[in-house]
């Protein structure tokens, strides 16, 4: 399983990002795929996913209505579309996949390298 994020960067509050995560060994009806981001001195937490198959969402309630998870031919390219973006956004975004309940951090084994967002002015 290889999963590798992208698209990080600096952006100023209010602004928009689109994080990409490109996956492989990895199979669309047996895997979630989710998004967890981790600010300094913080645990690693999940802020969206999806459900395998594509049939659901989960959003944790700071990014709800700001973020939206969306993948494009199975798991080949999972994104992370990011706006209205505040300085606590701030962190090392990873993707993730697992198995289990796809809204629950603790179902996601494999991880990639992350990719890093800074909201400042």
């Amino acid at each position: 399983v290889q999963l590798q994020a992208s698209g990080g960067g600096l952006v100023q509050p209010g602004g928009s990002l689109r994080l990409s995560c490109a996956t492989s060994g990895i199979t669309f009806y047996d895997y979630h795929v989710a998004w967890f981001r981790q600010a300094p001195g913080k645990d690693r937490d999940i802020v969206a996913a999806i459900s395998r198959g594509g049939g659901s969402r989960y959003y944790e309630a700071s990014v709800g209505g700001r973020f939206t998870i969306s993948q494009d031919n199975g798991w080949n390219l999972v994104y992370l579309q990011m706006n209205n973006l505040q300085p606590e956004d701030t962190a090392v975004y990873y993707c993730a996949a697992g198995n289990g309940l796809y809204w629950r951090g603790s179902s996601y084994a494999f991880f990639g390298q992350g990719t890093l967002v800074t909201v400042s002015s």
